[in-house]
């Protein structure tokens, strides 16, 4: 497997894995999770998950927050999407929304212990090396596309395009 975006036909590329992440952001506050199991466990990142079959991303989103936080994101907008290539062959495909309000209270599950953190304070170090690059757009409105390479948890390489 190649370790360079470049290298990598996207145009015929296919994920073995569809998938979603959400970010609620109120105010100047972000709702985060440490994941306790499953692909990034122990990150820290936003609650999200894969595609199940009959759903589309946005009911994959929701079902996602519910499941691992106990409340519903509202008014969510997709705001990128992001191809992630392993070089020991796994691959996931990734819609991001950005919520702005959550009807319910966060609580801690089997899957996620969730915190609210200032816009200012987001802990990088103890999330994916990518996140650190296209979660300010987010929070900034921007819509992005990202292209990622990854050993393990260690990026080798990516290409961002900011949308707008």
């Amino acid at each position: 497997m190649t370790a360079c975006v470049r290298e990598i036909d996207w145009k015929s590329w296919r994920a073995v894995d569809p998938a979603t992440l959400v970010f609620i952001v109120k105010k100047d506050r972000v709702l985060l999770i440490r994941k306790k199991r499953g692909l990034g466990a122990g990150k820290i990142n936003g609650p999200g998950g894969r595609l199940e079959v009959g759903e589309n991303f946005e009911e994959c989103a929701v079902r996602e927050v519910r499941e691992e936080l106990g409340v519903t994101p509202l008014r969510m907008i997709k705001l990128g999407e992001h191809r992630f290539q392993f070089v020991d062959g796994y691959s996931i495909f990734v819609y991001v929304y950005r919520a702005s309000d959550l009807e319910g209270l966060p609580i801690e599950t089997d899957e996620a212990k969730p915190f609210w953190v200032g816009q200012d304070e987001i802990p990088f170090e103890e999330m994916w090396e990518d996140d650190r690059y296209w979660l300010p757009l987010l929070l900034e409105g921007k819509k992005f596309s990202g292209r990622w390479i990854f050993e393990g948890d260690r990026m080798l390489d990516y290409q961002l395009d900011v949308l707008s």
